[in-house]
């Protein structure tokens, strides 16, 4: 897909796989709206680490008037013909804890937020995407959405996790379908333990248990490399609802 005079919006972009996405954009002169929680973005912006291109917007993921708002930001700039999102939540609680059931409150906003709030801004981003003019082979826009290895192995203590990321990887092809006939293509990377700012706090004995599991090469990721898959899946107009494992064949223990 072609890139140039275009905009794209981009979730949890203040931090981490966003932030990095986010900047790729950017660099190719897309120009990038970038959603995140207020706190994320005034931390990105006293800290000045937005780069140029990128313009970041205080909104929920879970709002839809917030969405609807920081998508018109971006139509305002150049047509929108790319999304990706990123923003998500990883706490961790199991089934039966030592307080009893796991918290259907936390459960709820697991799911609220990494699968409701993907649906939210796909949704909402290729009910504009279908009113651009199409491109070579009809295309008319791009959703990149963001899974996980634990939709696939959850660990102990992932069970609303697994399921909120497992319901993102369920809805890639359904979406695919749905927004062919406006041509908007739709896909999914799983990304397996990735270098974020969620990883910087971890000791060196777990940072060496985690990557004891991952297969070769046998280390984290880095953004830049999911970043790189996003340039891809935009790049091939023939990828189209699938889920891709940026994982180096790491398959999760359960714990």
């Amino acid at each position: 897909m072609e890139l140039n005079n275009s905009s794209a919006v981009v979730t949890g972009a203040a931090s981490g796989l966003g932030a990095t996405v986010a900047a790729a954009l950017a660099s190719q002169g897309v120009q990038v709206v970038g959603i995140d929680l207020e706190a994320g973005v005034a931390q990105a912006t006293e800290a000045g680490s937005v780069p140029d291109g990128v313009v970041l917007v205080a909104a929920d993921v879970t709002d839809g008037e917030a969405v609807d708002a920081a998508i018109a930001r971006a139509v305002e700039l150049a047509p929108l013909r790319t999304v990706v999102n990123c923003a998500g939540i990883a706490p961790s609680a199991r089934m039966v804890g030592r307080k009893g059931a796991h918290d259907l409150g936390l459960f709820r906003k697991v799911v609220e937020v990494n699968l409701i709030g993907t649906f939210t801004v796909m949704a909402r981003a290729a009910a504009v995407m279908a009113d651009n003019e199409p491109l070579a082979d009809g295309v008319r826009g791009v959703v990149v959405n963001t899974a996980s290895v634990a939709a696939f192995e959850g660990q102990v203590g992932q069970v609303a996790y697994a399921a909120s990321k497992g319901g993102v990887h369920s809805m890639t092809i359904a979406a695919a379908r749905d927004l062919a006939g406006v041509g908007v293509r739709v896909c999914t990377i799983a990304p397996g333990i990735v270098e974020t700012p969620m990883m910087a706090g971890i000791t060196q004995e777990f940072r060496e248990e985690l990557e004891a599991n991952v297969q070769f090469p046998k280390r984290m990721a880095a953004p830049q490399e999911y970043a790189r898959l996003v340039q891809m899946i935009l790049d091939h107009d023939y990828l189209n609802g699938e889920t891709i494992r940026m994982d180096a064949a790491l398959r999760m223990p359960p714990r």
